[in-house]
């Protein structure tokens, strides 16, 4: 049951705040609490199941998803990474448990097992590029939420919903912890900004256009990520297949991507892989363009494997994708200066082949000795 039980945890082979590291900082680089889930994805799909009939994928994986997704990015990107989660009391909760303490190397010192609480599940279907979610679970026990006093981070990431406030997003900002936040689809219909309370602690809002601009009533995304840094200082719209846009409302600078053209296996976890990645570049104080780049990269690789967490890129496929893309025939100038930043940080004397690991398909195998 325990797959990852005896395996050394995963190692970043690149530490990106090398340089800005002191004796003095907060124990962890990023803190984020949430609900994890066992997610089981079916790929291969023809086209989405059809009512009545019976579909075959060609592929199969399960591994760690919901917040997990975010915690095993930002820990493959080399960040000291704290998540604060119930866990089920079950087989998929021990698996998730030892997936991303084992396997990751993810401090879960916050994070506990609910006795007689099952894990939350998630059943992904994708195809044609996209993906259709079934999900079952219960809302764990109210003693068991998240910590009342997080621990010291430099940052933080959050996941805003409409109308509810978070206390622990406060007392994190009031320590000096930076708060990068995104949003889920307004349930309302309100689309209302005072109904964010805790982005007034945000340093970093990053929503995709459509939210972006049912928030601000903006007739364009570039136009709401402006009219968001009335409200937080930095605003990222995530723009599809156009890359994306980001705004810094205190310099005035601006930055425009353009994504990266994948063929793309499964999207399942590519937004929070796209936010470990700005989370990462802002840490380790990159200009605004580097760390958008970064970002739509990282989520670019991400989607070209199945499963949302252990899709997660490292710096050994950042650095396997850099030496590609520099071998192509006629590669356009233009596109490799893009990504020259990249040379200080990754591995010169090891590039492995990704990924890192794959959603196993099954949970349970006994490993051999």
């Amino acid at each position: 049951m325990t797959a990852f039980k005896g395996e050394r945890p995963h190692r970043p082979q690149v530490d990106p705040l090398r340089a800005l590291r002191a004796p003095d900082d907060p124990p962890w680089d990023v803190y984020l609490t949430g609900t994890v889930f066992l997610d089981i994805i079916f790929t291969g799909l023809d086209s989405a199941p059809v009512r009545g009939t019976e579909s075959w994928a060609r592929g199969m994986g399960s591994s760690p998803g919901g917040v997990a997704n975010m915690a095993t990015a930002l820990a493959r990107l080399g960040l000291k990474t704290s998540l604060a989660a119930a866990f089920g009391d079950d087989h998929y909760g021990e698996y998730c448990w030892d997936a991303l303490e084992q396997g990751e190397g993810i401090d879960l010192s916050t994070s506990r097992t609910v006795l007689g609480w099952h894990s939350p599940v998630t059943v992904s279907m994708a195809y044609e590029g996209e993906r259709t979610m079934v999900s079952h679970g219960h809302e764990a026990p109210p003693e068991e939420s998240a910590p009342k006093c997080p621990p010291h981070a430099r940052a933080a990431v959050a996941s805003l919903t409409p109308g509810v406030r978070a206390p622990w997003i406060a007392q994190a900002a009031s320590k000096g912890t930076r708060i990068f936040a995104d949003v889920g689809w307004d349930e309302t219909g309100a689309w209302d900004l005072a109904a964010l309370p805790d982005l007034a602690h945000c340093e970093a809002f990053l929503p995709n256009a459509a939210e972006a601009m049912r928030y601000t009533r903006a007739e364009c995304p570039r136009a709401a990520a402006r009219a968001l840094t009335e409200h937080v200082p930095v605003a990222v719209v995530t723009l599809g297949a156009e890359g994306a846009y980001a705004v810094d409302g205190r310099t005035g600078e601006t930055a425009e991507v353009p994504a990266i053209a994948v063929e793309a296996l499964d999207p399942t976890g590519a937004g929070d892989v796209f936010v470990a990645g700005f989370v990462t570049g802002t840490l380790a104080h990159w200009p605004l363009a580097d760390r958008l780049a970064f970002a739509g990269l990282t989520a670019a690789l991400s989607v070209q494997e199945f499963g949302g967490s252990l899709s997660a890129p490292g710096w050994a496929e950042i650095a396997a994708w850099w030496r590609r893309v520099q071998s192509v025939d006629r590669q356009d100038p233009a596109a490799l200066r893009r990504y020259a930043f990249l040379e200080e940080f990754l591995p010169k004397d090891h590039v492995s082949p990704w990924p890192l690991r794959r959603a196993v398909p099954t949970i349970g195998f006994r490993r051999s000795a």
